[in-house]
């Protein structure tokens, strides 16, 4: 199969979780033969900070402006079988508009930031990556977030078949490492700067740091404001490119993970750097949000925590039984979670839409040679 794929950005990690996502996924198709070209507008803060150039069977295509490449989307669109558009795809409009005009392979929108997109439209605010149309030109939209969340992808947008697909590790980068000294510490966290997420870090790892100085916190990612409330043991990493992550989480006895406002209120959205972290064999501390169970046993493969004493209490347990909760972590991950077994959903959620489409285009065939 040849899949063709507009993108926010598979060639940088920096400030993003899409690239991880993708580089996994691509290698996990091309591993089954299929070949993938992806279309990244070429942005001057990802080029500053590229960590990813190709992969035999992926090609990568990047451009300053979709008029650079319209033509070559044109003749990749007539020899593809399925072509994706991603939400935060910088042209996702005009990619839609080729798909859409070509006809002749499977369309698909993949949705990677589902509750930010209902949340803006809920608002009333626009959403750039999404046209008049929406989302019902799709033969298949695919979701970074299940639960209700696939309800409204059909009711307010109009998506005609909707499955989720959930995030993912590549085994082959995230797995366990030895301890780098630079990343010691007694509890981490791995993420871009958001501010709804602040009010959560705030309590779970800022106030945690200031009730025991005893413990080191490290902090590593992009985009943190200058007056961040820092504390004398909070140590900070400003870029951790994908290669180093396992090293990081594997690093510290206890990792964090802090899930965007949006999607915690969603639920059943959990974050790639969960599924990074749980393949290193780390020990994880996460905020609660519905859905999480499906994922992840609490209490036996991950560690709940909603107030700064739960995180207290975790640093407290003993390192052996941290060790035990991130094995299991890592078990059910490698057997649930990795970009192989995602792989092998989306390539049945295509083939189960390509044998509806079929179905439908015969009835339909049937239909005129009733009437006729």
């Amino acid at each position: 199969m040849r899949f063709v794929i507009f993108g926010l950005s598979i060639s940088s990690s920096w400030g993003n979780g899409h690239a991880t996502l993708w580089r996994g996924l691509c290698k996990a198709l091309n591993r089954r033969g299929h070949s993938v070209v992806f279309f990244e507008r070429d942005q001057p803060y990802y080029a500053a900070a590229r960590d990813w150039h190709s992969h035999p069977g992926t090609e990568l295509v990047l451009y300053s402006q979709w008029s650079d490449i319209s033509a070559r989307a044109q003749r990749e669109l007539r020899s593809a079988d399925t072509a994706i558009v991603t939400s935060y795809c910088a042209d996702a409009i005009e990619a839609t508009d080729a798909i859409i005009e070509d006809g002749g392979c499977t369309s698909v929108f993949y949705d990677l930031d589902t509750p930010v997109t209902l949340a803006r439209l809920h608002e009333g605010e626009s959403v750039a990556y999404l046209g008049e149309q929406q989302l019902r030109a799709f033969d298949l939209v695919l979701s970074y977030t299940g639960g209700t969340a696939l309800d409204q992808l059909q009711q307010k947008l109009g998506a005609k078949h909707v499955a989720p697909l959930y995030g993912h590790v590549d085994p082959d980068v995230h797995c366990p490492a030895p301890a780098v000294d630079v990343y010691r510490a007694d509890l981490s966290w791995l993420g871009t700067f958001a501010a709804d997420r602040q009010l959560m870090l705030l309590r779970l790892f800022i106030d945690a740091a200031l009730r025991s100085p005893q413990y080191k916190f490290l902090l590593g990612g992009a985009q943190y404001p200058q007056d961040f409330p820092w504390s004398t043991n909070i140590y900070f990493v400003q870029h951790v490119p994908p290669p180093a992550h396992a090293a990081f989480f594997c690093s510290s006895r206890l990792t964090l993970n802090v899930t965007r406002e949006a999607m915690a209120r969603m639920g059943w959205c959990p974050s790639g750097r969960l599924f990074e972290a749980a393949a290193c064999g780390a020990a994880i501390a996460t905020d609660t949000w519905s859905g999480l169970e499906d994922f992840y046993a609490p209490g036996s493969e991950i560690l709940l925590a909603e107030t700064t004493q739960d995180i207290l209490d975790a640093l407290d347990m003993s390192d052996s039984e941290l060790q035990r909760i991130g094995q299991r972590a890592r078990e059910r991950t490698l057997d649930q979670h990795t970009c192989h077994k995602r792989a092998t959903e989306l390539l049945n959620l295509l083939s189960n839409t390509s044998n509806n489409a079929r179905a439908f285009s015969r009835d339909t065939e049937r239909g005129l040679h009733a009437r006729t």
